[in-house]
């Protein structure tokens, strides 16, 4: 993706390809620091995946492609002509890194096409190449979806954004934060609220970072806050990503998207929700049957390293939830934006 490996990573450099390196920024700890974390083996990629080195579901997507062509190159060194039986453990190994992010099993299938067209030659190469399409193509996406999602916004306004659905969730620009960027440019929005963003404060430590960068005004708040904003009658527009979209139009988010799109149907603020059909997955019926991912309690017992519940309390850590489409008023993706979703409009827009 880039000739030369930048000294600081900037919030579009989630994931670069350098000299048959892949380099992750370390978004654990941004942004006290920005720094790259480099990578040979495949199996590194899904520890770094599953420890959310890097997260936002296309950037995960993006990370495992680069994974497998690691897993490639190890598999061709170790084993020869039989590399395509030899992969398989690193391809396992990166498929079972989280279960609710598609655009990982989607990068995965089609990292898997592609070697499904291979000879039993050094795969390296032809995998590169996929690879690197998958990410230019994601990058493509985000500002095509920026230039849809702006255009639904009547300005100026100001808008609320939950987690992080900008360049570093993504193979650059943004789902969310694209349209934020997108509209910003063009007027539309004076403000983005930024939710903080609990347990791991994307909105604190990411996407605050990533909108001071741009120079586009925001304002961080705590989760709770965001009611007491939209009663005061500025905010025209929820705006969120997605990690996997159901046929029906269910949405899985970061776990607190289901609340605000409650408490801007109430408002009568406008939800949307961008993300590319590398995230639609059809084989889903319902957002019922969209795996929800539980991660270690403790990250919600404590804050910064310093434990913040008395001992022996018990408690629930989803990372996700969902959404019912009847909450959504626009789904916006790289193919066209899908108003109040239904699963018609649904299978129209991935026919």
């Amino acid at each position: 993706m880039t000739t030369a490996l930048p000294s600081t990573p900037t919030p579009d450099d989630a994931a670069l390809w350098h000299q048959g390196r892949l380099y992750l920024t370390d978004q654990r700890v941004l942004p006290e620091r920005a720094e790259f974390l480099g990578y040979d083996q495949a199996c590194d990629v899904a520890d770094a995946i599953r420890a959310m080195v890097v997260r936002g579901a296309p950037a995960i997507g993006v990370a495992a492609a680069y994974g497998v062509v690691l897993a490639g190159r190890s598999a061709y060194i170790a084993a020869g002509e039989g590399w395509k039986q030899a992969i398989e453990a690193d391809l396992g190994r990166l498929a079972a890194s989280r279960p609710t992010a598609v655009n990982l099993f989607w990068a995965i299938r089609r990292m898997r096409a592609r070697i499904a067209e291979l000879d039993a030659s050094d795969p390296t190469e032809a995998l590169t190449a996929e690879a690197i399409a998958i990410h230019e193509e994601d990058r493509a996406a985000n500002r095509r979806m920026g230039e849809l999602g702006a255009e639904l916004i009547q300005g100026p306004t100001e808008v609320i954004t939950h987690c992080n659905a900008g360049a570093m969730a993504t193979g650059g620009y943004g789902t969310a934060l694209g349209v934020v960027r997108s509209a910003f440019a063009a007027g539309k929005i004076r403000r983005v609220y930024a939710d903080e963003t609990r347990p791991w404060m994307q909105g604190a430590r990411l996407t605050a970072w990533e909108l001071m960068h741009d120079g586009i005004p925001v304002t961080l708040q705590a989760d709770c806050a965001a009611a007491s904003l939209m009663a005061g009658g500025r905010v025209g527009w929820v705006i969120v990503g997605s990690d996997r979209i159901a046929a029906n139009g269910d949405v899985a988010n970061k776990i607190g998207t289901y609340g605000l799109a409650v408490m801007a149907r109430h408002h009568g603020i406008k939800f949307m929700v961008a993300a590319p059909t590398s995230t639609v997955d059809m084989e889903v019926a319902s957002g019922a049957d969209i795996p929800i991912e539980e991660r270690d309690p403790v990250e919600l017992l404590s804050c910064g390293g310093r434990r913040i519940a008395p001992a022996g309390c018990e408690a629930r850590n989803p990372v996700f939830d969902v959404t019912p489409a009847g909450l959504v008023d626009a789904i916006v993706t790289e193919r066209g934006v899908v108003l109040d979703p239904t699963l018609e409009k649904m299978q129209a827009l991935m026919a």
